[in-house]
């Protein structure tokens, strides 16, 4: 089975064997093209680490901050989820399989390290995953939860590009976007080989051709469910 094809953002300069392995700071900030960003991206104002951390949950913040925040949420939850899947694989995983699932694993380990980097000080910390309604030995469980983040990250990605300010920023979550759509097709051909699948109707609009777009509050409330930490959103830009 061929590796998943990245254009533009292809970590391809990372490989070992044949296998992705995570870069340095330094490194992957200047494949993503975003140089540039991070000089505009001298957040203003320091803040404490413990002031995510109030009874209000972890605040995301607002405008530019604010979104770069939420992408690094779901990227933590991300490669949280697929650490896992490759640390105790489920039944009966293919040879195939695993080189997918860890590659992919390493794609959302550069997007959040990447994230972290650009946020500097005003990264939110670490999140608290919760995966226990998920059975890590079941195949089917597996990438069942596998196709709900990677589609509802696209469409993440999708909803909040309007809410960026910085062209610079726009264009990093474009390429970062079209990786993930990636990873979603991939998925989806693991659970039907050979089908149309990995472009559903219940993702890509049928008018349009277009994947979907979700605003932030809908995707929080959908990811909820594995992250115990209460994520604060109530600064991010409507519109």
């Amino acid at each position: 089975m061929s590796k998943l094809i990245i254009p533009e953002i292809q970590e391809s300069h990372m490989q070992t064997k044949g296998m992705l392995t995570p870069m340095g700071r330094g490194s992957f900030l200047k494949y993503l093209g975003a140089s540039a960003a991070l000089t505009a991206l001298v957040l203003t104002g320091c803040k404490d680490d413990d002031d995510d951390m109030t009874i209000q949950g972890v605040n995301l913040g607002s405008g530019d901050t604010g979104i770069l925040n939420y992408a690094y949420a779901l990227e933590q939850l991300e490669a949280a989820f697929y650490s896992q899947v490759i640390t105790s694989k489920y039944s009966g995983m293919s040879s195939a399989e695993q080189e997918i699932l860890t590659e992919i694993r390493d794609h959302e380990l550069v997007h959040r390290d990447f994230f972290k980097a650009a946020l500097g000080s005003n990264a939110i910390g670490s999140l608290q995953v919760d995966f226990s309604s998920i059975d890590f030995t079941s195949r089917t469980a597996v990438l069942g939860a596998a196709k709900v983040f990677e589609d509802l990250g696209v469409s993440a990605y999708n909803g909040a590009g309007k809410l960026l300010q910085s062209a610079d920023y726009l264009l990093i979550a474009g390429k970062i976007v079209s990786v993930e759509a990636r990873h979603a097709a991939a998925i989806r051909d693991l659970l039907s080989p050979n089908s149309a699948d990995f472009a559903g109707d219940d993702v890509v609009t049928a008018s349009n051709g277009l994947d979907a777009a979700k605003a932030p509050a809908d995707v929080l409330m959908a990811a909820k469910t594995y992250i115990k930490n209460t994520i604060n959103a109530s600064n991010l830009p409507q519109s």
